[in-house]
């Protein structure tokens, strides 16, 4: 079983991406599983004067939940943008996954690279090569036939099916939405300093749990288990990289499923076209136990490359060519 298969276990036990992925990633990508229909300023330019946050801290160096909301407001629609904006990108995704014994060390490695797209309004991964290989012929024909399949039943997709698609989309969005303001009030803020990323300045904040912190939805009741550290970009007010540790045990479905302490996911973004920010580098440590079982204890290494424009209207003419009509 690989990370993306303890990932969708998560999901058939009601975990949507608002609540355990939208922790892992608290900040990196606050709302990754839908877009906003308002139309933020465009990511690559800076904010106006009055739109900054005052993120001054008080005489213990911590932020107010005030300041951090209208923070993370800003950070949150810029996200938006972020993900309505990928929508236009391909761009090819290479993911590295070691396998560790119970005593930490590499059982096994698996390495697989895909190209990356947009087809009909969802997210499409091509496989492309394995352990840094092309594919052979025959895989090549089952990547072909599975992105055939996407394409029809998109295209054949009854206007019922469509308003109940988007009508699960708005929710997403709305829940979201309800979860960054749940964040702004689960945790302790602190602004550290600054430091360079990527050779830009970025506000360093820490976030630690409140004690005192009630949640409103059930998926909140997870954010005390995790702390973290965010860098967030100066000029553009874009989250820049993330750092996000669990600090206890977190248990799914009762006893089906648990993230062990120490699970981290580490992430790195980069500022795409002068117009967008995007993933750059993904690492985590995850140790997960599955219906009490197996245990799986997994390191893996992302990285995202050769951003492109590519518009809806293209088509998919062979493995790796995307021409326009």
């Amino acid at each position: 079983m690989s990370s993306k298969d303890v990932i969708l276990l998560m999901r058939r036990l009601g975990l949507a991406p608002v609540s355990l992925l939208a922790i892992l990633f608290l900040f990196a990508r606050l709302l990754a599983f839908g877009q906003d229909q308002s139309a933020p300023a465009a990511s690559g330019t800076s904010p106006s004067a009055a739109s900054l946050p005052d993120l001054k801290p008080d005489s213990n160096g911590k932020l107010s939940q005030e300041q951090m909301q209208k923070l993370l407001r800003i950070v949150a629609d810029k996200d938006l943008e972020n993900d309505k904006r990928l929508r236009d990108y391909t761009y090819i995704e290479r993911d590295q996954e070691h396998k560790l014994d119970g005593k930490g060390q590499v059982k096994s490695t698996e390495v697989k690279t895909y190209e990356v797209m947009e087809l009909y309004g969802e997210q499409v991964q091509r496989l492309i090569e394995k352990d840094d290989r092309p594919l052979d012929g025959k895989d090549a024909a089952k990547e072909e036939v599975k992105i055939q399949k996407i394409i029809d039943k998109r295209k054949n997709e009854s206007q019922e099916e469509r308003k109940k698609r988007e009508q699960k989309e708005e929710k997403e969005r709305e829940d979201g939405r309800k979860f960054v303001r749940e964040i702004s009030d689960a945790y302790n803020f602190k602004l550290v300093g600054t430091e360079l990323v990527g050779g830009r300045e970025a506000w360093v904040i820490d976030g630690e749990p409140r004690p005192e912190f009630e949640p409103h939805m059930k998926e909140s009741k997870f954010l005390s288990k995790f702390h973290g550290r965010v860098w967030i970009d100066k000029d553009d007010l874009q989250l820049a990289k993330m750092d996000i540790e669990a600090i206890d045990t977190v248990s799914i479905g009762w006893v089906l499923a648990r993230i062990h302490k120490g699970t981290r996911v580490m992430l790195e973004q980069t500022r795409v076209n002068e117009e967008v920010w995007l993933p750059r580098h993904l690492t985590f440590k995850l140790d997960a136990r599955v219906a009490l079982l197996k245990g799986y204890k997994i390191d893996g290494d992302q990285t995202y490359r050769d951003y492109k424009k590519f518009r809806t209207s293209s088509k998919i003419v062979g493995m790796g060519e995307v021409k326009e009509k």
